[in-house]
């Protein structure tokens, strides 16, 4: 296993907010974390790559204790992709090179500049690598952020609602891209969602949270009605389509009169 949580409890200030999670992630994994607003999903994330101290529990990236590690140790081993991106004055091209940060000793080398350009063409960023992100699109600086966090070399990926104001292309598109690099890379892959049957395509294994806890894991097949119900308080209708799942809210139809 690449990564592997066992008792995580988190609290900001005096408030409970995670409690006893448990679960690990294969090489070629993708894992969807999925829950209401405010259940714990970004701050589990933030606990997983030591932004965040939890109070017990053990966070294992590869063998290696991520508690213990420094926060440019922690760099070499995953890659984080924020659910707001800086906007800042920069090329692409330099904004993928500060993932190459965690490596670099005395100075950028050929191979590190060889690595922001073999994932500027993977991402299809090569044309625009030396456009300033704050000229581009949403979807643009999404591929940016992906891309520099690749050049990290991690072996775990971790993003935080990678579609979140995309529009329905660039999702589609964006979701694709975070399987291909997963699978091609055997790196494992959490990442946090609201729209469920975008992870049901595209993720291994779903994990609900709700009440501070795991309420279900496992794979999209496995998730029926009353789980969702369960944790988002709504109830639905889930169509099967082959191996493909899709969630509807029943909604009542409202009498209108003239």
């Amino acid at each position: 296993m690449i990564l592997e949580l066992a008792g995580l409890v988190f609290s900001y200030n005096s408030r409970n907010v995670l409690s006893g999670i448990e679960f690990s992630a294969a090489p070629g994994e993708l894992l969807a974390v999925l829950g209401p607003n405010g259940v714990g999903k970004t701050t589990l994330l933030k606990c997983i790559n030591a932004i965040h101290r939890p109070e017990e529990g053990t966070v294992f990236v590869d063998g290696n204790d991520v508690l213990t590690l420094s926060p440019m140790e922690v760099a070499r081993t995953v890659g984080y992709v924020a659910q707001r991106n800086d906007t800042s004055r920069v090329t692409a091209f330099d904004a993928v090179l500060m993932g190459r940060r965690p490596h670099v000793r005395w100075g950028v080398s050929r191979s590190d500049l060889r690595k922001v350009e073999a994932a500027l063409r993977k991402l299809g960023l090569k044309d625009l690598s030396m456009r300033y992100i704050d000229q581009m699109s949403g979807g643009e600086l999404q591929k940016v952020s992906i891309a520099r966090a690749l050049v990290q070399e991690p072996r775990l990926m971790l993003l935080d609602e990678p579609t979140s104001s995309l529009d329905l292309k660039n999702q589609v598109e964006i979701l694709g891209l975070i399987r291909r690099v997963v699978t091609e890379h055997k790196l494992a892959a959490v990442m946090t969602m609201h729209d469920l049957n975008a992870a049901f395509r595209h993720a291994d294994k779903c994990i609900f949270l709700k009440d501070r806890k795991i309420f279900f894991a496992g794979s999209p097949a496995e998730v029926d009605a009353d789980i969702i119900e369960a944790v988002y308080g709504l109830p639905v209708d889930i169509f099967r389509q082959g191996d493909r799942l899709l969630v509807a809210p029943k909604i009542e139809k409202t009498e209108v009169h003239p």
